[in-house]
């Protein structure tokens, strides 16, 4: 059976179907994905490339799938947060940085870490978009960008 292929992924806040994804599946080259409605279709890009929200796939047939970012288990982060987000910087941890908190990914060693540093922590579900990267859309491997 062919799929209906993605090579491409567009800006785009409308979708004909959706297909949710957690962060670290956001971040893909090739793949087979199952829609909202259960649909299956082919990623298959020229790179690997990181997706979020508003950005949809665009089909060979001319449907859109919107990327929903799915709702996961993270560490909300408050208390000193300039201080605090250096040092999850440092440690080049994705974190979603919020004006009354930071969210990451569970990890032992920083939640470790964090209550050191006088960090406030409560794990929480929420969808999760940290920031790109300083040098390019997203994700980046490498320095040559």
């Amino acid at each position: 059976m062919d799929l209906p292929t993605a090579r491409e992924v567009i800006h785009s806040h409308h979708g004909d179907d959706q297909v949710t994804l957690t962060y670290d599946a956001r971040f893909l080259r090739r793949k087979v994905l199952t829609a909202t409605s259960g649909a299956q279709f082919l990623v298959d890009l020229a790179q690997t490339s990181s997706v979020g929200g508003g950005d949809a796939f665009k089909l060979s047939d001319g449907r859109l799938i919107e990327v929903i970012p799915a709702t996961e288990t993270l560490l909300e982060v408050t208390g000193d947060l300039p201080r605090l987000a250096w040092h999850i910087g440092n440690r080049h941890t994705p974190c979603q940085v919020e004006d009354n908190r930071l969210l990451i990914q569970m990890d032992h060693v920083l939640r470790d870490m964090l209550e050191k540093l006088g960090a406030d922590l409560r794990q929480v579900e929420a969808p999760f978009t940290p920031e790109g990267g300083a040098y390019g859309h997203g994700r980046t491997h490498g320095h040559s960008h």
